[in-house]
C-alpha cells in the first residue's frame, strides 16, 4: 500500500511541478525543455544526497518516492516515445511534409550515419590521445556511443522550435526528422551493442538490410494500422469519447505490434500511423471529436514530454558522479564531430537535392539553423541507459558512454537550446520578408478601419464619446502609413504580379477551409471533401511551382473526372457492371456543386476581404481566374444537366436541404445560449434534427438509364421491327456509357463493333474534312471499318455523355446478313458518308 502511495505521489508531485515550469520559463525567456531538464537535475541532486535537510513529510517522501522510481531503457521507450511521436505526426502538415520529405529522410537516416562515422572517428582519435593506444575494441565503443547521440530528439526539437516561433518550414524539416531518425539510431545502436558484446566482424550488407526491413516493414505496419483505425472510426462519428481512446490505442498498438511482435521499427510505424490520422483524421472523424482530439493529444504529449525529461534528468546527478577528465576529453571530441558530420550533411548534401530538383532550395540561414537546433534529449539518454544495463558490457565501457552521452546532451540543451533563439534572431529568419511586411501593414490597416468604425457604432448607440478610444488608432494608423512610405522607398511598391501570387495562395487556403467547413455542416461527403481538398492542396503547390499558370492548370484538372470515375469506367466497359460508375458519377455531380457554391464564396471573399488589401487591379486579375474557373463549372454541369435534369434537380433540393438543417441547428443552440430555451428543449429539438438529417444523409440514387430495351426504342434503325425479332436484338446488343471528351474510336485501328447512339452526340473527325460531323440520337458509326474490312477511318469523341449500344462484329455479321431492310439502312449511310 505503501508503494502505491508513494507513487501516485511521485507521479502527482511532478505533475504539479511541471503546471508552474511553462510560466517561469516564459518569464525566463528560456524554452520550456531546458527549464525542465535544469529542474529535473535539481530534482536529481536532491534525490541523491542533497535532500536530506527536507526531513519527513510531504516534501521529503515526495523527494524519497522520486528515488524509488526505477524507469529502465524500455521504459522509457515503450511509454513515453509512442505518445511523443504520435503527438508530432498528428501535427504535422502532411501535405508539406511530403513536399519536403527528400530532405527530411537525408536527415534523418543518411546525416545519422555521417555522424556514427564522423564522430565516432573523432573520438576514437581523443581515445588513442588520452590512453595511449586506440584498439578496435575502443572503435567499436566509440562508434556505439556516436550513434547513441546521432538522433535528434522530437520532445527536444519540437518543444523548442515551437517555442522559439520558428518559421513553418523550418519547423517541418527539423519535425520531420526529429520523427524519423530514431528509428535508424535504434538499428544502429542495437548492431553496434551486439558487436562489443558478442565480438567478430561488422557485416554491413546484413545491416544495411536488416534496417532496410525495419524500416519499411514498421512503415507497413503503421500505414496498415493507421487506414484500418480511419476505416473503424467512421462508423464511431459523433461518439468524441470511442474516437479519441481508439486513436490512443493505435498509438500503443503500433508501437508495440511493430516492435515486440514483428521485429520491425516500432518508431517508425507509430509515426506513420500518426500521420495518416493526420491526413485522414478530419474527414474520419466528426469535427467536435477531432477538435477534442487535437486537445487531448496536445495535453497528453505536454505530460509525456514533461515526465520524460525530467525521470530522464533525474538520472544525470548520479551518472556524473563517475565522470573523469578523460570523459571531458571524449566529449569535446565527440561534440566536434558531430557538429562537424552536421554541417557536411546539411551544407555538403542537402544542396545537391536541390540542384537535381528532388526538393525545394533551403536557405543558408535556415542551413545554418538546422547544423546548430539538432538537439538531444531523453531518447539518447534511454539508449545510454540500455547500455548501462546490459551485463555483458564492462563497467569501465558502461561509465564511458553514460558520462559522455550524458555530457553531449547537456551540451545541446544548455548551450544549443539557449543560443538558438539568438542565431534565429542575428539571421534574420524571424523577420518578415518585403513582401510580408507590406500585407501585415495592408490587414493592419484594414482591421484598424474597421475596428474604428465598429467603437463609433457601439458609442453611437449607448451615447459615449468616443475621442480618447479612437485616438490611438488614429495614432497607430498614421504609423503604419509611415512604415509603409518607408517599406515602399526602400524596397519598392508591391507590383500587380506579386499582390496577384498573394491573393491567390490567401485564396488556395481559404478553399481548402472552406471545404472542411461544408464537410463539417454535413453539406459534402467524406469523398467530396477528400477529393476537394486534395485538390485545393494541389492548387497551392501548382502556384507554388509554377505562379498563376500553374494554378490555372491545376484548375482545370479539378473539373476533368478524377481517377475513380475512370477506374470504375474502366471496370464498366469491361464488365458490364453499373453501380459503380454511378456511385462516383454521383459523386462527381455533388463536388461539382460544392465547388461552384465555394467559388461563389471565393468571389465574395475576394471583393470584400482581398480586394481593400491588394488594390483593386489585383483583385480584378484574382476574379477573372475565378470567373473562368465558374465558366468551366457551369459548362459541366450544364452537360450532365442535359443528359441527368431529374438527378441534378433532386441533388440540389437535397444540398438546400442539408444546408438548411444546419442554418436550424445554430439557430437552435443560439436559441439555448441565450436562455430563450431549457436544456430539455434543446435536447428534443437536436433529436428530431437528427432524425431529419439522417433522411438526406445519403445522396439520390442515379439512374444511368441504360436498361437494353429502354435504349432500343430510341434508334430509329430497329423501329419498326417485331416484338420477337427485337428481343433477340436486345439480347445481342451491350449498353455503354461514355463522358464528354473521351474517345470512342481511333482511326487506324482495328474495326470490330458497331455503335448506336441512343442519347448524346459525338463528334466525327475525318481526314481532309475541315469541319467535324457530328452525329446524335438515333444515329450509329463503326459500320464501315466492319462492312469493307478495313481500319478505322475516322476518330470519335463523345461531346457530351453519351448512352451507346455496341455490337459486335460477329453479330453485326450475322444481322447484315439476314435482315435486308436492316442491310439496305445501312448501305444507304456508308455510301452518304463514303460520298460526304
Amino acid at each position: 500500500m505503501d508503494a502505491l502511495v508513494y507513487t501516485l505521489l511521485a507521479v502527482s508531485g511532478l505533475l504539479g511541478l511541471v503546471s508552474l515550469l511553462p510560466a517561469l520559463a516564459k518569464r525566463l525567456r528560456l524554452p520550456y525543455t531546458v527549464v525542465l531538464a535544469a529542474a529535473g537535475v535539481g530534482i536529481g541532486l536532491l534525490i541523491h544526497g542533497g535532500g536530506s535537510w527536507l526531513g519527513a513529510g510531504p516534501a521529503g517522501d515526495f523527494i524519497k518516492a522520486l528515488g524509488e522510481v526505477e524507469l529502465t531503457s524500455a521504459a522509457f521507450l515503450y511509454i513515453f516515445l509512442p505518445v511523443l511521436l504520435f503527438e508530432t505526426a498528428l501535427a504535422v502538415d502532411v501535405r508539406r511534409l511530403l513536399d519536403d520529405m527528400g530532405p527530411v529522410l537525408l536527415l534523418a537516416i543518411v546525416a545519422v550515419l555521417v555522424c556514427t562515422a564522423v564522430a565516432g572517428l573523432a573520438t576514437w582519435w581523443a581515445w588513442g590521445i588520452w590512453h595511449g593506444q586506440a584498439t578496435q575494441r575502443a572503435l567499436v565503443v566509440c562508434l556505439l556511443l556516436a550513434s547513441i547521440i546521432a538522433t535528434t530528439d522530437p520532445a527536444a526539437v519540437v518543444g523548442i522550435f515551437r517555442d522559439l516561433g520558428a518559421p513553418r518550414r523550418l519547423s517541418i524539416l527539423v519535425e520531420g526528422e526529429s520523427l524519423f531518425n530514431d528509428a535508424a539510431a535504434i538499428v544502429l545502436s542495437t548492431l553496434l551493442l551486439t558487436m562489443l558484446t558478442r565480438g567478430g566482424e561488422p557485416d554491413l550488407a546484413a545491416a544495411g538490410l536488416d534496417f532496410l526491413v525495419k524500416f519499411l516493414g514498421g512503415a507497413a505496419v503503421g500505414w496498415a494500422m493507421g487506414w484500418a483505425t480511419a476505416l473503424i472510426v467512421t462508423p464511431l462519428r459523433n461518439q468524441a469519447q470511442s474516437e479519441i481512446t481508439l486513436t490512443l490505442a493505435l498509438a500503443y498498438l503500433s508501437f508495440i505490434l511493430a516492435e515486440h511482435y514483428l521485429h520491425v521499427s516500432g518508431v517508425v510505424a507509430v509515426v506513420l500511423a500518426g500521420l495518416v490520422m493526420a491526413s485522414r483524421g478530419r474527414t474520419r472523424l466528426s469535427p467536435e471529436s477531432w477538435q477534442g482530439l487535437e486537445h487531448v493529444w496536445g495535453q497528453l504529449g505536454f505530460w509525456a514530454n514533461s515526465l520524460i525529461f525530467l525521470f530522464a534528468s533525474m538520472l544525470v546527478p548520479p551518472t556524473l558522479l563517475n565522470a573523469k577528465w578523460s570523459h571531458l576529453a571524449l566529449l569535446a571530441a565527440l561534440v566536434t564531430g558531430a557538429l562537424v558530420a552536421r554541417a557536411l550533411v546539411v551544407f555538403g548534401l542537402l544542396p545537391i537535392l536541390g540542384w537535381i530538383g528532388a526538393s525545394d532550395r533551403i536557405s543558408v540561414p535556415y542551413r545554418a539553423v538546422m547544423t546548430w537546433g539538432g538537439l538531444r534529449g531523453a531518447v539518447s539518454l534511454a539508449l545510454a541507459l540500455a547500455v548501462t544495463e546490459n551485463r555483458h558490457v564492462p563497467n569501465g565501457i558502461q561509465d564511458t558512454v553514460a558520462v559522455v552521452a550524458t555530457g553531449f546532451v547537456l551540451f545541446t540543451l544548455f548551450v544549443q537550446g539557449t543560443s538558438l533563439r539568438p542565431l534565429i534572431g542575428l539571421l534574420g529568419i524571424d523577420k518578415l520578408t518585403p513582401i510580408e511586411l507590406n500585407l501585415r501593414n495592408r490587414a493592419l490597416g484594414l482591421s484598424l478601419s474597421n475596428v474604428r468604425r465598429d467603437l463609433e457604432e457601439v458609442a453611437a448607440r449607448f451615447g459615449l464619446d468616443t475621442s480618447r478610444a479612437i485616438d490611438p488608432l488614429l495614432e497607430r494608423g498614421a504609423e503604419l502609413a509611415q512604415e509603409q512610405l518607408d517599406l515602399d522607398a526602400r524596397y519598392g511598391a508591391l507590383s500587380v504580379d506579386d499582390r496577384l501570387y498573394i491573393g491567390l495562395s490567401t485564396l488556395a487556403r481559404y478553399e481548402e477551409q472552406r471545404y472542411l467547413g461544408y464537410f463539417h455542416d454535413g453539406l459534402i461527403s467524406r469523398l467530396t471533401v477528400e477529393t476537394l481538398t486534395a485538390g485545393a492542396g494541389q492548387l497551392q503547390d501548382g502556384l507554388k511551382t509554377g505562379g498563376p499558370a500553374g494554378y490555372d492548370q491545376i484548375a482545370r484538372k479539378m473539373v476533368r473526372p478524377g481517377r475513380g470515375l475512370r477506374v470504375a469506367l474502366w471496370l464498366h466497359r469491361r464488365t458490364g457492371v453499373e453501380r459503380p460508375v454511378a456511385a462516383r458519377l454521383s459523386e462527381r455531380f455533388a463536388m461539382l456543386i460544392a465547388l461552384r457554391f465555394c467559388l461563389q464564396e471565393l468571389q465574395l471573399f475576394t471583393r470584400e476581404r482581398l480586394q481593400p488589401m491588394l488594390g483593386k487591379e489585383a483583385a480584378a486579375a484574382v476574379r477573372d481566374r475565378l470567373a473562368a474557373r465558374m465558366k468551366r463549372i457551369d459548362e459541366a454541369m450544364e452537360i450532365i444537366r442535359l443528359q441527368y435534369p431529374a438527378y441534378i434537380e433532386s441533388v440540389e433540393v437535397q444540398y438546400l436541404i442539408r444546408a438548411g438543417l444546419r442554418m436550424e441547428e445554430r439557430a437552435t443552440q443560439a436559441l439555448f445560449e441565450e436562455a430563450l430555451i431549457s436544456r430539455e428543449i434543446l435536447n428534443t429539438l437536436e433529436r428530431d434534427l437528427r432524425e431529419r438529417r439522417q433522411t438526406v444523409e445519403q445522396p439520390p440514387q442515379l439512374d444511368l438509364g441504360l436498361a437494353t430495351h429502354e435504349l432500343v426504342g430510341r434508334v430509329p434503325l430497329f423501329s419498326g421491327l417485331s416484338p420477337d425479332r427485337l428481343k433477340r436484338i436486345e439480347r445481342l446488343l451491350r449498353p455503354r456509357l461514355y463522358f464528354p471528351g473521351e474517345p470512342i474510336v481511333r482511326r487506324g485501328e482495328r474495326g470490330d463493333t458497331v455503335y448506336f447512339i441512343s442519347s448524346g452526340a459525338v463528334t466525327v473527325e475525318v481526314p481532309g474534312l475541315e469541319q467535324p460531323i457530328r452525329l446524335g440520337t438515333g444515329d450509329f458509326f463503326g459500320e464501315i471499318a466492319l462492312v469493307m474490312d478495313q481500319p478505322r477511318n475516322a476518330d470519335v469523341t463523345a461531346s457530351a455523355y453519351c448512352q451507346l449500344l455496341l455490337l459486335d462484329k460477329r453479330d453485326f455479321n450475322r444481322l447484315y446478313n439476314k435482315d435486308p431492310v436492316l442491310k439496305g439502312h445501312i448501305d444507304e449511310a456508308i455510301a452518304r458518308r463514303l460520298v460526304g
